[in-house]
């Protein structure tokens, strides 16, 4: 043993020191280790997309945080995407728990199209900096980290949802809209027609052509930030009712320029963005929608052929046309534009829709969503062929770990942060070894060993 040197290892170039994790995090041993990877479930197949590979098909939904700074990112976002803990709190840390990828949350292209005052943005360079910290850390960890590039249109300038009523209904604000003083812009919340999502949220102005150009540029001015955080992909927000969706709804949009009316003038908005952003961004590119609207009624009348709400028969048009512009993954999401919608909420329930989607373009690589809290759940979409990839949010929230958890009922063996191995291995101790001291034997087996 004499001249052989043992290190622990850091990660190559980064900022500080930080164990590397090889293989990386989330990623499945090889057979050769561990047996029981031979058949290896769908959940935890590697993907490819453009050079950069998906460890899993886990995948991290956007969550809003409503925690930002003018726009900037905080250290609650650190902990929430990267660390999980710090010396003053506790936090999910999605970038250490193994999960295929991390979209962060929606971000507006500018200040107007946050959903709330202290929604994220990438506006302004000085936004760049708070976020790039996050994406260091979470390569560091060989974690594969994304952002939701967003306008919320007429649902901009409300409250975040605690101030108008928290789970203790102890804070009833009279409406959702954030004015001037709350550091809102009512005022100036603008959408395809002046019509308000409901008579508590704010009543939009319709947005002129030339405003209509100038989004569009500061989408793609908001992709040259995103190269220099370093993101490795970036999903288009163009569901839940926020503003590309609404330009897709005849509920929302009665223009009667090149911009409503028709189908082709509805998706037009949306589908310049895509072309733009496809062509100067050259990694991964996702885009969310929501294939129904859930109103009442049918998606098109049957006597005159007049399309009455947004539905799976356009969204599967729309997904060609993304198919064509070059946009990598489809994440199939539904609702939020319409107040009345009535939604049968169960798990899986809008799997069908990915499911449609997935039917009518099968090379298209399709996200689901929407209840998904099992392993044996998730991995049964995605090998009916149902999806490609997984979404989870608030089943995340409730349980960072919930990857190397599935894999355990899954029976696979994936490699966990250093840190934390002996939370993942079953442990047999050998004669004298100290209990805690990390000499231990450790050995992952499935979940029915």
């Amino acid at each position: 043993m004499s001249g052989h040197k043992f290190v622990n290892t850091g990660v190559p170039g980064a900022y500080q020191y930080l164990p590397l994790n090889d293989p990386p995090i989330g990623l499945a041993y090889p057979s050769s280790i561990y047996p029981q990877n031979a058949t290896m479930p769908e959940l935890f197949k590697p993907l490819t997309i453009r050079g950069v590979t998906f460890h899993n098909r886990a995948f991290v939904s956007p969550m809003c945080q409503y925690s930002s700074d003018k726009g900037h990112a905080t250290d609650w976002h650190f902990v929430h995407i990267g660390v999980g803990f710090s010396a003053h709190c506790f936090g999910t840390g999605f970038a250490t728990r193994g999960l295929g990828a991390i979209c962060m949350e929606a971000t507006a292209v500018i200040p107007e199209g946050r959903i709330s005052p202290q929604d994220a943005g990438l506006w302004d360079d000085s936004q760049i900096a708070p976020l790039k910290r996050i994406v260091d850390f979470a390569h560091a960890q060989g974690a594969v980290i994304g952002v939701q590039l967003a306008h919320a249109g007429r649902k901009s300038s409300t409250m975040a949802p605690w101030v108008h009523s928290d789970m203790a209904h102890t804070r009833i604000a009279p409406n959702y809209i954030a004015l001037l003083e709350d550091g809102g812009w009512a005022d100036r919340v603008a959408a395809p027609s002046p019509i308000p999502f409901s008579d508590v949220y704010p009543t939009p102005y319709e947005l002129p052509e030339a405003e209509i150009k100038q989004i569009e540029q500061a989408f793609l001015d908001a992709v040259e930030r995103c190269k220099k955080i370093g993101y490795d992909f970036i999903e288009i927000h163009g569901a839940h009712g926020y503003l590309q969706h609404e330009f897709m709804s005849p509920l929302s949009n009665l223009r009667t320029d090149q911009y409503g009316g028709s189908f082709e003038n509805r998706v037009r908005f949306s589908l310049s963005v895509v072309q733009k952003v496809r062509a100067a961004w050259p990694k991964p590119f996702f885009y969310r929608i929501s294939a129904t609207d859930w109103a009442e009624g049918p998606e098109r009348d049957a006597a005159t052929g007049e399309w009455k709400q947004w539905g799976l028969e356009q969204s599967t048009l729309f997904v060609g046309e993304l198919k064509q512009l070059g946009v990598d993954l489809v994440d199939v999401s539904t609702g939020g534009n319409w107040l009345k919608q009535k939604i049968p909420v169960a798990p899986g329930y809008q799997v069908p829709f990915a499911a449609a989607i997935k039917k009518a373009h099968p090379d298209m690589l399709v996200g689901t969503v929407g209840m998904i809290t099992d392993a044996e759940q998730a991995e049964m979409y995605l090998r009916n062929g149902q999806a490609d990839v997984v979404f989870l949010a608030r089943e995340l929230i409730r349980n960072p770990h919930w990857a190397m958890q599935a894999a355990q009922k899954l029976g696979v063996a994936v490699k966990p942060a250093n840190q934390y191995e002996r939370g993942w291995a079953t442990t047999h101790h050998e004669r004298g070894a100290e209990q805690g001291s990390g000499k231990e034997h450790l050995d992952q087996k499935p979940a029915n060993t």
